[in-house]
């Protein structure tokens, strides 16, 4: 597999002695659908910003599809597209005009076969001749999709692109990135919606404070945390104390009608058997297991 980001020593200070960026090293495959998560000021932005050109390194070395950023940046630039945090249009032009305008940017004429392709593919074709003052904060969120894919780039970053956004275009808006990363486009994501990085991505990165603390298939960070599982029970009736029976699992008192207890997967029956001797009546049951959001608190807390 081909490498699409290669990125080396890569370090980012700011005129006020920030040091954004230090010392980053990631490679992102071809065609992969890759999480990059963080806490807020982790320098994912900076990261993004350096790559597409937008914010000058300090130091290291960036090849975007093999050419170095420093020597072929016109080229580099038109081989990502990117979907930024902020929604900002200039209420001047259309739906329609923007994306023209946008693909002018990149000295493509004639291209309005492929707008309006993407226009419909993602539920914009309505919306083609409204002003930009005029569209839905859901609207305007595919429309900067639209703007990064006008001139067909072969990776596109998405900068916490469901922010915002109702449950349903969330589903929409996924399930045609789904499809443009199936046809082979790169896609790098950043989100602080971490169900959506565990359910899309193959492989993600946790950045803190400007270093990459960990990378790896996300099943396997997800497994890293063991297999601990964790089951809630609802009681009908107020919760009066600890039951003997489930001292074992850790008891854990959640409310006055609930508590918790967790137990490996290989004591999942011993656990139910435990739940099902208690002489409260039980109204409801929940269980779940480690999650991405468990790696990531505890990888970022480690460095508090």
């Amino acid at each position: 597999m081909k490498t699409a980001i290669e990125i080396k020593g890569l370090h980012k200070v700011y005129k006020g002695g920030t040091h954004a960026l230090k010392g980053v090293d990631l490679e992102i495959k071809e065609g992969e659908f890759f999480a990059l998560l963080g806490p807020n000021g982790s320098g994912k932005t900076t990261l993004i910003s350096t790559m597409s050109g937008s914010v000058k390194k300090t130091e290291g070395n960036i090849k975007i599809f093999g050419k170095s950023i420093d020597e072929q940046r016109e080229l580099t630039k038109m081989m990502i597209g990117v979907v930024p945090q902020e929604v900002h249009f200039d209420s001047f032009f259309n739906v329609n005009e923007v994306l023209n305008l946008q693909s002018g940017y990149y000295g493509i004429k004639n291209n309005q076969k492929w707008i309006d392709e993407i226009l419909e593919k993602l539920n914009l074709h309505t919306k083609k001749f409204a002003n930009t003052r005029a569209l839905s904060g859901g609207m305007k969120r595919r429309l900067l999709v639209a703007k990064a894919l006008v001139h067909k780039p072969k990776m596109i970053v998405l900068d916490e692109p469901t922010a915002g956004v109702d449950v349903e275009l969330r589903h929409n808006l996924w399930t045609y990135i789904r499809k443009l990363n199936e046809e082979g486009l790169t896609i790098l994501l950043t989100t602080h919606y971490l169900e959506e990085a565990e359910t899309l991505c193959e492989r993600t990165a946790i950045l803190d404070q400007g270093e990459l603390i960990k990378i790896d298939k996300t099943k396997n960070l997800i497994e890293s945390m063991g297999d601990q599982k964790y089951l809630t029970i609802h009681f009908k009736e107020k919760n009066k104390g600890m039951p003997a029976s489930l001292k074992k699992f850790d008891p854990k008192k959640v409310n006055e009608h609930s508590l918790s207890i967790k137990f490996a997967k290989a004591d999942l029956q011993e656990a139910l058997k435990a739940i099902e001797e208690l002489p409260q009546e039980i109204i409801d049951i929940d269980m779940k297991s480690q999650t991405l959001e468990d790696v990531f608190l505890k990888l970022t807390n480690l460095k508090r």
